[in-house]
């Protein structure tokens, strides 16, 4: 049976929708921008902040659910300007082992919740249950 889980420490989601799904084999994580995040306003703007932030917040939700950045297996991306996904790319390429990337989708989106640069939402593996 699926668990739809919202973060206490992020705000409420403002659609229909969890923050996390879990079920038996995987985690989803739904979008998350730096707009989420308590200091989100700070970084608005710039590409490879806004990645960072993110790819911490998703680690960090993985995390308390008993998972890694390794677990994930499937990443979908949005970004503002797609011209900037090198930027993204020389960020988002540090938080996994070369050659072990997850499968992944990078759409142009201008108009992203908040007026972010980048949203990213994820499908990673869970962990075996005891």
């Amino acid at each position: 049976m699926p668990q739809y889980i919202d973060d206490p420490t992020l705000p409420k989601p403002s659609f229909p929708g969890s923050h996390m799904v879990i079920d038996d084999h995987y985690v989803f994580i739904s979008g998350l921008t730096v707009m989420d995040l308590s200091n989100g306003k700070a970084t608005r703007g710039d590409v490879k902040e806004e990645t960072r932030l993110v790819m911490r917040e998703l680690e960090r939700m993985l995390k308390q659910e008993g998972g890694s950045l390794a677990d994930i297996v499937r990443v979908d991306i949005h970004l503002a300007d797609l011209r900037q996904i090198n930027a993204l790319d020389s960020i988002y390429a540090e938080f996994f082992e070369p050659g072990r990337y997850p499968a992944r989708t990078c759409t142009e989106s201008p108009n992203i919740c908040g007026g972010s640069t980048v949203e990213i939402t994820l499908m990673a593996k869970r962990p075996p249950q005891e």
